[in-house]
């Protein structure tokens, strides 16, 4: 196989990718942005950043690129990163006692093509309380999270009643998904 670039500082990401056993390298290209145009639907708009992303690297022809975007939707809503504490407790009530969808977009490029894919899981919180909310924003500081939490955090220890679909791809990374595709290459 080609050598594997993964274009993401997540940790999360570089720890899933780890799980399969394959070397890589990480290179990450400051100033690529994460917008999309207001007319996608919710659900498109991670595969549609993964190829953004994908275009703003130069790949050579030894080199297999993956790229990846996360998001979590709410009654059709993407929440985002929060932005401090004030937003993450607020994005955290209205994730309480509600299901809710993370689509993860992925995309792995060769110079001779792409393949492109998203996966969905439906995750479940139980009712949290104030106090568990400020627990969990005041130790873990989930900002570079979308939905501004972690699964395999404590709130997701704590929180999450039920999961359907791929737990990786709510860590970030549809593991099993990327591990069929990259065999194709």
């Amino acid at each position: 196989m080609k050598k594997l670039i993964l274009a993401s500082n997540s940790p999360r990401r570089h720890e899933l990718l780890k799980g399969l056993d394959l070397n890589f390298e990480v290179r990450v290209k400051k100033g690529v942005g994460e917008n999309y145009p207001d007319n996608i639907p919710a659900e498109k708009v991670p595969e549609y950043i993964s190829k953004e992303k994908a275009a703003a690297y130069d790949i050579h022809d030894d080199e297999t690129l993956l790229t990846a975007d996360t998001v979590v939707i709410l009654k059709g809503k993407i929440m985002g990163k929060p932005k401090d504490a004030d937003e993450a407790r607020e994005m955290l009530r209205q994730l309480s006692g509600h299901t809710h969808h993370v689509v993860t977009g992925v995309s792995i490029t060769t110079r001779e093509k792409q393949v492109s894919f998203s996966d969905t899981s439906a995750v479940t919180f139980r009712n949290l309380t104030e106090e568990e909310i400020d627990y969990y924003v005041d130790h873990y500081k989930p900002f570079d999270k979308a939905g501004a939490y972690g699964v395999q955090e404590w709130i997701g220890y704590i929180g999450v009643t039920r999961i359907e679909g791929s737990f990786y791809n709510v860590m970030g990374l549809p593991v099993e998904r990327v591990y069929e595709v990259l065999k194709e290459f």
